[in-house]
């Protein structure tokens, strides 16, 4: 029976780039001092209320990342929250693979982006992504998840 439920909820996937897994121990004044367990952990609980089920990954791989962008466009999720770290400055291949999803996608930053070092003010991503998120801290996770059960719901 529980199956049965899992499978009626709408999948959103959340994905993090480079040094993500460091959060909460890098930089904490810049990124914030919760770990990324505890945002997915928050998140989900979120997520309950929303009537979503969500998937975390994680990986400081650039390829890897693509990989999992390519299995989740063969599942057609419902929404994709990212947070491509330094790969949001640098990765037209990131942008590629995100061009394969026909979901709403929305680009997450902890710190605002714009008010940070020239290189990082241009993001690969900004102009194909449903939505960007930028120097909201954790709670960036959290607007988007409720974006997207807003996007779903008007459909």
């Amino acid at each position: 029976m529980s199956t049965e439920k899992k499978n009626s909820k709408s999948r959103v996937y959340v994905i993090n780039g480079p040094n993500l897994n460091m959060l909460g121990k890098r930089e904490p004044e810049v990124y914030g001092f919760l770990g990324l367990d505890e945002i997915n952990r928050q998140l989900a609980y979120v997520a309950e209320d929303l009537d979503l089920e969500l998937t975390f990954f994680q990986s400081n791989h650039e390829g890897v990342i693509l990989d999992k962008i390519h299995e989740i466009f063969e599942e057609n999720p419902a929404g994709v929250i990212i947070n491509p770290g330094a790969l949001t400055h640098t990765s037209v291949a990131l942008r590629d693979g995100l061009l394969l999803l026909s979901c709403p996608i929305v680009e997450v930053h902890l710190s605002n982006i714009h008010k940070r070092e020239p290189f990082r003010h241009k993001s690969m991503i900004a102009d194909i992504v449903t939505g960007q998120l930028t120097g909201f801290g954790h709670y960036g996770y959290h607007m988007a998840l409720n974006a997207i059960h807003q996007l779903l719901k008007a459909v």
